[in-house]
């Protein structure tokens, strides 16, 4: 099949006052159906929701998380699962490292992915933008899938502050920060005055031993500063992980949603491989912060930027 390029790379987006940012709903209809009713719980309609990619992945629904999603109208940033669809590549294109444990279990739920999804649905993926300019008050974001400077490039909690920096390095000076994804754990930093923000996954646990899955809320304070909360959610996860078992995926991902471990942890930088089974607080962080406010930082020394729970 003929490559199928994205007909726009970029897109704008000008929210009111709040915004409410997810990605990775991962073929999970339960947790994208709690998700978009927290939106409407909120009171946020699809203009002031933004998803950042990977619509399908390991669970069992990947059809019907789609139309979930277009039906609701939101903006979305194409992820590399969204790309390697449309294009009938071979695989995700996760950036898995060739014959790891993680690259190995992603085949079933891929090709189940790609016989599941219908043609329509391939064909609007293709045509979603790669990045989308996202303008809160004052403050402009660049919202990508993985990172400025590739689609599957993962970035963590604890991602380097030099990594973070060669990203903000090649970022147009006229946005303040990243809105992220792909890497599936949520987290607030700033790094060189910027703010880069990924709000987890939505469809998958962020490998805290609990079945909770992730979304973040960013909205103006009256001095017009950027709050961000990092905020969990519960859903039906049992309903997810035994609609996993019924089509037949019983790779390690159905008991994750259980248990809330991931199956395997090559991606992971030591330090996050650390905090696997710590159950995640909500966090918040107020961006940028005042001279005065101190910055709180980790045990590996990275800045958190009065990163709270």
């Amino acid at each position: 099949m003929a490559q199928l390029s994205s007909e726009h790379t970029s897109e704008d987006m000008e929210v009111d006052g709040r915004l409410l940012l997810f990605g990775g709903p991962y073929s999970n209809a339960q947790a994208t159906a709690a998700l978009l009713d927290k939106a409407r719980e909120l009171g946020l309609g699809p203009d002031r929701v933004l998803c950042t990619g990977d619509l399908i992945a390991y669970c069992g629904d990947p059809q019907a998380t789609v139309d979930m999603i277009r039906a609701f109208g939101c903006p979305i940033v194409m992820g590399n699962c969204e790309e390697s669809l449309a294009n009938d590549f071979d695989d995700c294109g996760c950036g898995f490292t060739p014959g790891s444990t993680c690259s190995l279990l992603s085949r079933q739920w891929f090709e189940f992915s790609r016989a599941q999804v219908d043609d329509d649905a391939k064909k609007w993926m293709a045509r979603l933008p790669r990045q989308i300019s996202v303008r809160l008050g004052d403050h402009r974001f660049l919202a990508v899938h993985g990172a400025v400077d590739s689609i599957n490039h993962m970035v963590f909690p604890h991602s380097p502050d030099t990594e973070i920096a060669d990203q903000f390095a090649v970022l147009d000076p006229v946005y303040g920060g990243v809105l992220g994804g792909h890497s599936g754990l949520p987290f607030a930093r700033v790094v060189d005055g910027k703010l880069w923000v990924n709000s987890g996954s939505a469809g998958m646990p962020a490998n805290d031993g609990t079945p909770r899955v992730w979304y973040a809320l960013l909205e103006l304070d009256k001095d017009g500063a950027v709050t961000v909360q990092l905020c969990p959610l519960d859903y039906d996860h049992q309903g997810a992980s035994a609609r996993m078992r019924q089509v037949g995926l019983t790779n390690g991902y159905a008991d994750c949603l259980e248990s809330g471990l991931w199956p395997s942890l090559d991606v992971l930088p030591e330090a996050d491989k650390a905090a696997t089974g710590q159950a995640l607080a909500p966090h918040r962080l107020v961006w940028p912060q005042a001279p005065s406010t101190p910055v709180q930082t980790g045990r590996d020394g990275h800045a958190t930027a009065g990163l709270s729970g």
